[in-house]
């Protein structure tokens, strides 16, 4: 299966599942679920990752030599 059916099916489900009753509500309802420790613990670890996904670009990408 090639790549651009698997993205046209990834869409179709998402649009799919983004209709469903259930779904809808509980994104209505998700920010009266969510905790403020909850949102400084997502925003820790998006920092977290944003900090080792540059690490690791440093490691993968040579420096560039200033001449």
């Amino acid at each position: 299966m090639s790549v651009f059916r698997i993205a046209v099916t990834a869409v179709g489900v998402a649009a799919t599942l983004a209709r469903h009753p259930v779904v809808r509500a509980g994104i209505k309802a998700a920010p009266y679920l969510i905790t403020p420790k909850m949102r400084a613990d997502a925003a820790e670890a998006v920092l977290a990752t944003a900090y080792k996904a540059g690490v690791a670009a440093r490691r993968l990408i040579r420096p560039r030599k200033l001449t």
